[in-house]
């Protein structure tokens, strides 16, 4: 699909105000998001960042300051015409009972529906495509609430992907996966970022996952504030770790990826009367 580019980058926001109800989360909030970068937004709990995301998405309008897509401001869209420009993958998503793989993502060509327009060959096509992706073609027929947790999130990406958008909303796309499925799908992430081109900005919680696969960083501290932004060798220092996240720690170079690795200072313990005898005969 071709999508036009413009001299400015396609998302970004600026002077933002967010709130709930009457509970203001972020003042003069401003962000750029980098054309064909992983970004990664971090912070503490309750800083904002899932906020901004929704912000970002259109799913919250802010008190104050505008979110820009494609050289327009977003609240000047349709909905419809917001979700052919960008795909959201939300926090937490339930599936209807029952409900089979390939019908749920077949979900994703929503945005390209008319009332008029039946199935088309093009549909079939992409929602194929999105599953191949992701690697869950051959469970198209499987009962979602059948999967794993991992295999649940690869079929919730494919949904996103089925709507043939090049931006994608991460919101906590690894929370309640195991390591090693925490990986897979950050693996798959960083493939459509690298071979697709796909603008991928995710929320996350683990400052070394957040390292080693984004190519942009934004760290935000309490209150909603942006604390840092830029590439991740950069920006993630042990001064930054400890001013936003309150951790002593270190930072050395990831052995396998040569990316920043934070290693949290270790706790001093207590002597042991073992310790203490040996420390006497020497």
């Amino acid at each position: 699909m071709t999508e036009t580019t413009h001299p400015m980058p396609r998302l970004w926001a600026e002077h933002l105000t967010l709130s709930y109800d009457q509970r203001t989360v972020a003042t003069d909030l401003s962000v750029t998001i980098p054309d064909r970068s992983f970004t990664v937004i971090l912070g503490p709990n309750a800083c904002g960042k899932s906020t901004l995301l929704k912000a970002l998405a259109r799913m919250i309008r802010p008190r104050a300051g505008e979110v820009h897509l494609d050289a327009a401001a977003i609240s000047s869209y349709r909905p419809r015409e917001v979700a052919r420009r960008l795909g959201l993958l939300p926090q937490s998503s339930t599936a209807p009972a029952g409900i089979t793989v390939g019908d749920l993502v077949a979900r994703g060509r929503y945005p390209h529906q008319r009332m008029l327009k039946q199935w088309s060959v093009e549909d079939e096509a992409a929602v194929a495509e999105a599953m191949r992706q992701t690697g869950v073609l051959e469970l198209a027929d499987r009962p979602v609430e059948d999967l794993s947790g991992g295999q649940r999130q690869r079929v919730w990406l494919s949904m996103v992907l089925a709507q043939q958008t090049s931006i994608l909303l991460l919101d906590e796309p690894t929370t309640f996966l195991d390591i090693a499925h925490q990986v897979e799908v950050l693996d798959l992430c960083a493939d459509l970022h690298e071979q697709k081109g796909h603008t991928i900005v995710a929320v996350l919680h683990d400052l070394n996952q957040a390292c080693r696969y984004a190519s942009h960083l934004v760290v935000m501290r309490a209150g909603g504030k942006i604390a840092a932004e830029g590439d991740p060798a950069t920006v993630m220092t042990a001064e930054l770790v400890e001013d936003v996240f309150g951790l002593p720690c270190r930072i050395i170079d990831d052995p396998e990826t040569g990316t920043p690795l934070v290693v949290p200072a270790a706790r001093k313990r207590p002597a042991t009367a073992r310790s203490m005898a040996t420390a006497e005969t020497l």
